[in-house]
């Protein structure tokens, strides 16, 4: 597990960045060490991972600043070359405006299809918002701009066009989720900050960092075993495990920007999240839609849906996706670093080295598991996700663990925020304005039309139940719009009632692992940009189709074992 530290050889990273330092006004150095940890950084050599130490060291501040200066030209650069911008000449600043061949497409398809004839039952501020959606959508997809400058040029647009009222197109910042995902950004912060990921990362790596897939099993079953105690994904996936990850991915020399994202990070981030919705499918309590399910469910066929039931149902497909699914990314998007046989017994010693716990690390320790108790217990003491979450960051501020200027200096959390906050209030009146409605006519038509038999127009259901979901950004969205005209035409046309309230409920969670932002830790994993989005996107399509086969293959056999259908 290795990350950048000092080293006699001449060639050494450290070396070259004290070269970088050199260039580099004292004032900058001193603004940016000043925020650094005082503790001694503590280089260790492993078999198979490098060098382990601490993620805080004294010239972290100063890393940081270097590796981002760097990585912002290099940015700016490359994107103005892809965009077919000419060059800058010498002497002048690159290009840094929006890359031109990306942002055409975007708005060509935007136009295009705001040209298109409606169909027939479709409102024209629906239409219209549809081109803008799916612009939107292009934009992120091709980024010519940041994510967040896309998806508020996406709600301009809209407001512009009088498709959207302001307050209409700004709703979704009101909304919690995007809020919990910000905050999670700001606990982790504090959670590397303080050192306290260091020492939980090496604890990890002490137990099982003799190879990354056994560190990765590790994380997939904990956060499994916390899915039916912590009914949010987002703040399972946000206050928990996205901290835990990013210290072990830094820890084991894996960190953004620098080239090394493909050591550990870049498959144990996609990992971590595409394991996240199938915990997600596996307990009525595991995330916060389910329980939506189980009463339309009710509403519709007047059957219950009880916490024992499902989780019954789900156990079998839900183990095997969640032993098949790390194994299939470490086949086809493996880690470079595999094992290290020494990694755990130089972790230990590196424990010891780093001594007793401090008091912020007490103080952020704490913290966590008030929240954390908060985000269990909420549903008896009235709390929810989101303002223990606030809670949980207030006593950190006041505390002096996080700063507010730190906060702020999350420019990931606040992108995030933006972006996300963007696409559910376009995705909400998308909703609103009947159009998901009419597509779920649409196919009830189609797909009953067909004279198939009961198995086959099921499967098509779950298909076109599963894949629309690129058009939402939030489960409980999907299935409020669709889950209820799915349930009752695939009833009608003879599937089994229980049978297909059950599939399809488990369907809407395993159907947040297709985007960066179909499920509430989506963006979590996604903002820590170890995952370039194409990778996401396709690795994400990929994965949807092997948990299918798994949840219908397997999970089929063991639902008629179990006598569901």
């Amino acid at each position: 597990m290795a990350s950048l530290a000092l080293s006699t050889t001449p060639s050494s990273p450290a070396l070259t960045s004290l070269r970088s330092r050199a260039s580099i006004p004292k004032s900058a150095i001193l603004r940016h060490d000043n925020r650094c940890s005082s503790r001694p950084a503590l280089p260790l050599r492993t078999a198979g991972f490098g060098i382990i130490r601490p993620l805080v060291s004294s010239d972290d501040g100063f890393s940081r600043f270097a590796k981002s200066a760097r990585g912002f030209t290099v940015k700016a650069s490359s994107t103005a070359a892809a965009a077919g911008a000419p060059a800058a000449p010498a002497g002048q600043k690159p290009w840094q405006g929006a890359a031109i061949k990306p942002l055409l497409a975007s708005i060509a398809t935007g136009i295009i299809l705001w040209f298109v004839p409606m169909p027939s039952g479709v409102s024209r501020n629906a239409w219209q918002l549809l081109a803008i959606f799916l612009a939107t959508i292009v934009g992120i997809i091709t980024q010519p701009l940041p994510l967040g400058a896309v998806a508020l040029m996406g709600l301009g647009a809209s407001v512009l066009t009088k498709t959207l009222t302001f307050s209409a197109a700004f709703s979704a910042f009101g909304d919690p989720i995007p809020w919990l995902i910000a905050l999670a950004f700001f606990f982790a912060r504090g959670f590397i900050k303080t050192g306290l990921g260091n020492r939980i990362a090496y604890q990890f790596v002490s137990l099982f960092g003799s190879s990354s897939l056994g560190l990765g099993y590790s994380l997939v079953f904990s956060e499994a075993l916390l899915a039916p105690a912590i009914p949010s994904v987002s703040a399972r996936a946000g206050g928990i495990f996205l901290p835990l990850v990013k210290s072990l991915c830094v820890a084991c020399g894996s960190n953004v920007g620098d080239g090394t994202e493909h050591k550990l990070g870049s498959w144990l981030m996609l990992t971590c999240f595409q394991t996240s919705v199938i915990s997600s499918s596996m307990f009525l309590t595991a995330m916060a839609a389910n329980p939506l399910s189980a009463t339309l469910t009710l509403n519709t066929i007047k059957q219950t849906i009880g916490w024992t039931d499902w989780a019954k149902a789900a156990i079998v497909p839900g183990l095997v996706s969640l032993l098949v699914v790390p194994m299939l990314l470490y086949v086809i998007y493996p880690p470079t670093v595999k094992s290290s046989p020494d990694a755990p017994k130089l972790a230990r010693e590196q424990l010891e080295k780093m001594g007793p716990m401090t008091t912020n690390e007490i103080i952020m320790a704490g913290t966590l598991l008030l929240t954390v108790g908060l985000w269990i217990f909420g549903g008896i003491l009235n709390v929810d996700a989101v303002t223990a979450a606030i809670l949980g960051l207030s006593i950190l501020l006041v505390t002096g663990v996080v700063t507010w200027k730190e906060c702020l200096a999350e420019g990931v959390a606040w992108d995030t925020l933006t972006w996300f906050a963007a696409l559910i209030a376009m995705a909400g009146y998308l909703n609103k304005y009947g159009l998901i409605s009419w597509f779920s006519q649409t196919v009830v038509k189609f797909v009953g039309g067909l004279g198939l038999s009961w198995q086959y127009s099921f499967g098509l259901l779950v298909l076109l139940y599963f894949y629309s979901h690129y058009f939402f950004a939030s489960g409980a969205a999907h299935i409020g719009a669709m889950f209820t005209a799915f349930l009752s035409v695939a009833s009608a046309l003879g599937t089994p009632s229980y049978f297909a309230a059950m599939v399809l409920a488990f369907l809407s969670n395993l159907m947040g692992g297709l985007t960066h932002y179909g499920i509430g830790s989506a963006p979590v994993f996604y903002g820590a940009n170890y995952v370039p989005l194409a990778k996401w996107w396709g690795y994400g399509f990929l994965i949807s189709i092997v948990n299918i086969i798994i949840w219908l293959g397997v999970g089929g056999v063991w639902w008629k074992f179990i006598g569901l259908w």
